[in-house]
């Protein structure tokens, strides 16, 4: 028998990307529901599957007829983790947005324990697995992967990309996610000026499947680390970086040239012979390139209209919420 809930204001929003999970989801929603119940809240749980080819959407649906608390975003295909946490965001009703796997390694019980920590006058509070049950590389690539990421971005976090995170609504809502970016959302947060901590949670070995962890996705957000550190400083003033660094080279060729001339001019020394020629005059127009960069940058921020990359094959318990695509053959680009 379906569970019928009242329509108000939700205390908590739990959106959980998945791709072929199916043999954990129950398990997962279970867990879930029985924090839940023990904290007397109102929720929702927000799965979104993320192109699965196993029973995840099927599984996530049988829970949907029997819960109306949750919610399935099925997507058309794979398109990572950021652009299903993206979707879920925008879905999201409650005044609390929590994040986690689907994997069962991050444990529904910590979530008491985030929420204490963030009403201490946080915005968001990241997981740190301290103690981490993943494979050595695993674990020597997290670490390396934080260590750059902390230098880098200015904020100081043992683990940046523990999937359990909580924030409040309006933390999520200023969040834009694409490629790899949702390993920055502390990163992101904290350069729009929230105020961002973590806290030590419980990690658990992997019960089923295996990891979707690779080389390629570690190389994926080492670039978008550079991305990220470009556009939370310089995305609404790209002048102020390309400007300077066009003025730089402009002024160190100018100089170099003056130089010349004055040799040649009075002293009487020939030119043709004599590298610094060149590297005046290339840095002279390497420094009028940078600053027409800046100039187009400018005129694309201005432009630019953000839109969502990726397509929804249908949305169970949208309801009319902005994101709510026609079930069936219609797909709708978000």
């Amino acid at each position: 028998m379906k569970t019928h809930i009242e329509k108000a204001p939700l205390d908590f929003s739990l959106v959980i990307a998945c791709f072929n999970e199916e043999e954990s989801l129950g398990e997962l929603y279970d867990k879930i529901t029985a924090v839940m119940r023990a904290m007397s809240a109102t929720y929702e749980i927000i799965f979104i599957d993320d192109g699965s080819i196993d029973g995840s959407a099927g599984v996530i649906e049988s829970l949907h007829e029997k819960d109306n608390r949750v919610k399935l975003i099925q997507f058309l295909h794979n398109y990572g983790k950021s652009a299903a946490l993206a979707a879920g965001f925008k879905l999201a009703a409650g005044r609390y947005v929590i994040t986690m796997d689907a994997d069962l390694q991050d444990d529904p019980e910590e979530i008491p324990k985030l929420l204490e920590k963030l009403q201490q006058g946080y915005d968001l509070v990241s997981g740190w697995k301290k103690v981490r049950h993943d494979p050595i590389s695993k674990r020597w690539a997290s670490k390396v992967y934080n260590y750059f990421t902390s230098l880098f971005s200015g904020i100081r976090l043992h683990d940046f990309n523990c999937g359990l995170k909580i924030y409040r609504r309006e933390v999520v809502r200023t969040l834009r996610v694409y490629g790899e970016m949702h390993r920055y959302l502390p990163v992101i947060a904290f350069r729009n000026g929230f105020r961002v901590t973590e806290l030590p949670v419980r990690h658990h070995a992997r019960k089923y499947g295996h990891s979707k962890f690779g080389v390629a996705r570690f190389a994926r957000g080492a670039f978008d680390l550079l991305t990220i550190s470009f556009l939370t400083r310089y995305k609404m003033r790209p002048l102020h970086l390309f400007g300077v660094l066009g003025v730089l080279s402009f002024l160190g060729g100018f100089f170099i040239s003056l130089f010349l001339a004055y040799e040649r001019i009075f002293a009487n020394k020939y030119l043709s012979n004599r590298p610094m020629l060149f590297l005046g005059v290339l840095l002279i127009i390497v420094g009028v390139q940078f600053f027409s960069i800046g100039l187009l940058g400018e005129m694309i921020t201005s432009l630019r209209k953000d839109t969502d990359a990726f397509l929804v094959k249908r949305c169970l318990g949208c309801g009319d919420r902005p994101l709510n695509p026609t079930v069936g053959d219609h797909i709708h680009t978000l």
